[in-house]
């Protein structure tokens, strides 16, 4: 059986939701595109989205690879600078403070933000809520619309992945309520993104209709700023901008086929897997992890289909390179090899890679792929033997009764 890893992001499960923690301040690059006026605003959004970039995870993450403000070094710095611009007063307490009281406001939001931050990260995720309420009340207090369209995007991303959709969903429609208000274009990428997990999340609510409106939308918003970028002469495009529209695009289908997946219309799964492939290919290289992730989700989903002898050569292309590259998640990819080779009916190839990904799986801690690869032994074993009952010939009834003759 294959890992059924095109379900992942519909919540169907929550081992997935303690591996999404760390992604909470990353895993948007909405927040990182709000064009904060003040430097140390810029300087906490700069290093919140370096900080986390390299964090593991199975899909939208690895599209994010057009979300660099800057090299690690000067992210550091930066943030330094404006950290101890902050600091300095709390230790220093007798020297005068020459900031203004909106200045003081300000970095106290900035302190709030940065201890919620570390409190996700150690996974003390009640005390994160705790003080991403302190700051979005400050925020509120101080009429700092960018603070405040950042701090509910945070708190919108940790409802997200703890489950919690209704609040998710009102946190999220908060913070673009604010983009939209202050002038921000309704085909901005920050707002198709939010409208992208609004999506997400009605399909997780199963409000087929909402989803399937939200998911139409952010495609047909982001083909079209793509189109006119073909109309911009070259010397005028921003090659960032360009790329991370279509890396948007990609991540749109990716979610889309995983929705399709889930609601059982494979036919539809696959075509938006394939074009998702395609992008992400282009844009990041066939080797990249997203890359492969996509090619064995493909694979998986023409096993689902029946096509097992397209779906092999496919997962058996992201499993050789997945090895090569040290694939972060090749548990998954044996996993979902696995399932096809047991549905072309190679047993022992099959049992060898199960065997193989439940340990990976093991020494991760993916609590779900280690079930999944552990029901997987299991219909192996169940069509085995399926398979000896249809070939025994049973030994009475068979014979044909004897006739008399003169």
């Amino acid at each position: 059986m294959a890992l059924p890893s095109v379900n992942r992001a519909l919540f169907s499960n929550r081992s997935q939701i303690k591996q999404c923690i760390s992604e909470v301040l990353r895993n948007l690059s909405l927040s990182s595109r709000f064009n904060f006026k003040t430097q140390s605003f810029q300087c906490l959004k700069t290093a919140t989205s370096q900080s986390n970039t390299v964090t593991v995870h199975r899909r939208s993450t690895v599209y994010r690879s057009c979300e660099s403000n800057g090299d690690e070094n000067s992210a550091t710095s930066n943030w330094t600078c404006a950290m101890w611009s902050v600091i300095a007063f709390s230790l220093f307490s007798k020297a005068e403070d020459t900031r203004t009281e909106a200045q003081k406001k300000e970095d106290e939001v900035i302190l709030l933000l940065k201890r919620a931050k570390l409190s996700i990260m150690r996974g003390q995720l009640h005390g994160a809520n705790g003080f991403l309420h302190q700051a979005i009340a400050l925020a509120h207090q101080t009429h700092n619309t960018q603070a405040i369209i950042y701090t509910y995007s945070l708190m919108a991303n940790l409802a997200y992945v703890q489950g919690e959709l209704d609040n998710a969903e009102k946190l999220f429609k908060a913070a673009m309520s604010f983009m939209l208000s202050g002038g921000t274009p309704q085909d901005d990428n920050g707002v198709i993104e939010m409208s992208l997990k609004l999506a997400t999340i009605y399909a997780g609510q199963n409000k087929n209709d909402l989803a399937e409106t939200g998911f139409q939308f952010c495609t047909e918003s982001l083909e079209a700023k793509l189109e006119k970028f073909k109309e911009i002469p070259a010397e005028e495009q921003s090659e960032e901008l360009r790329m991370e529209t279509r890396l948007l695009l990609g991540l749109t289908l990716d979610s889309h086929a995983r929705y399709m997946a889930a609601t059982h219309r494979l036919s539809q799964a696959a075509l938006d897997y394939k074009r998702a492939l395609l992008i992400c290919q282009e844009e990041q290289g066939e080797t990249h992890p997203q890359s492969l992730v996509l090619l064995s989700d493909l694979a998986t989903i023409l096993d689902l289909q029946g096509r097992h002898d397209e779906a092999l050569p496919l997962v058996k292309q992201a499993v050789e390179l997945s090895r090569e590259a040290g694939h972060p998640d090749q548990h998954v990819l044996l996993g979902n090899m696995a399932g096809v080779l047991l549905h072309n009916g190679l047993f022992e190839e099959s049992v060898k890679l199960y065997k193989e990904a439940l340990a990976l799986a093991q020494s991760v801690g993916d609590e779900e792929a280690v079930e999944q690869i552990r029901e997987g032994l299991k219909e192996v074993g169940n069509r085995r033997k399926a398979k000896k009952a249809e070939t025994e010939v049973p030994k009475t009834g068979t014979e044909a009764p004897k006739t008399e003759t003169d």
